[in-house]
């Protein structure tokens, strides 16, 4: 693997690559992203929570800085707490591909995330949200998701599993939206054209690092065109089939501390 110096850039996705399944971070992996913010290196968060669900671990992360939200469709400047860049899905779009879908597979049951730092995630009747620990605010009908701005729809289905839903969706909405698959029971419809690499690429710009000194973390095929826009791409040893088909390395899984195994290779133990 390269020398340390070669990355100034570590991007990592949250669930099931950063965080353990209890949504904590390990001791192991905090030290070793100490060791990188001493050696002058950037970390930067990047995932597909939306600004709001993503503070708290921002905070117990020490992340004063930027951090890529909501599949890319945000840039959140953590100090200031404001969004620096933000994309919506227009909401008769997603009305319209929702319909598409429906129209392929019967019922789907759907949630969306409002737009802003402070929106909420509103849940439909029969919709389960993924990570029982996230709020969520149950609305009595489906019309009432769109009442606010959105940044995206999150799709589950009663019997097709997350690869079969997300094949369909791809095929029914077309160019109307880009559907993507961030973990277990996490479909997604994001804005047109809009992935993480999106937001990395403009959170990069800003911080000055060009996409080959960055080094990417990531589980999902969500993180797939992060790894494409990256110098490197490591998957976690729990990650989806077509992550790994992609990544430079595979490492041990999120809860094994699989990043720091590779960052603690990367950047050596502090010297007195």
């Amino acid at each position: 693997m390269a020398p340390s110096l070669a990355y100034a850039l570590i991007a990592t996705d949250l669930d099931g690559t950063l965080l353990r399944g209890d949504d904590t971070v390990s001791d192991r992996s905090l030290a070793a992203l100490a060791r990188v913010a001493r050696a002058g290196a950037r970390h930067l968060v990047v995932t597909g929570r939306p600004a709001p669900r993503v503070r708290p671990l921002l905070a117990d992360l020490g992340c004063t800085g930027l951090a890529v939200c909501g599949q890319g469709a945000q840039v959140y400047d953590a100090g200031s707490h404001r969004l620096l860049w933000s994309v919506r899905l227009d909401r008769e779009l997603a009305e319209t591909a929702l319909g598409k879908i429906e129209a392929e597979v019967g019922q789907v049951y759907a949630a969306v995330d409002q737009d802003g730092v402070d929106g909420l995630t509103l849940i439909e009747p029969g919709y389960r949200m993924p990570h029982p620990t996230l709020p969520a605010v149950r609305v009595g009908r489906r019309d009432e998701l769109w009442r606010e701005p959105i940044s995206k729809v999150l799709l589950r289905h009663a019997s097709l599993s997350d690869d079969e839903l997300a094949a369909v969706a791809r095929s029914a909405v077309g160019s109307l939206a880009t559907v993507t698959m961030s973990g277990p029971g996490t479909v997604e419809l994001q804005p047109r054209g809009v992935t993480k690499a999106t937001g990395l690429a403009l959170a990069a710009e800003r911080l000055g690092v060009d996409a080959d000194r960055a080094l990417a973390f990531g589980d999902m095929p969500n993180d797939i065109p992060m790894f494409d826009w990256a110098g490197r791409g490591v998957a976690m040893a729990n990650a989806h089939p077509e992550l790994k088909a992609v990544a430079d390395e595979v490492t041990l899984s999120n809860e094994d501390d699989g990043i720091a195994v590779v960052l603690e290779g990367l950047f050596p133990a502090d010297r007195p």
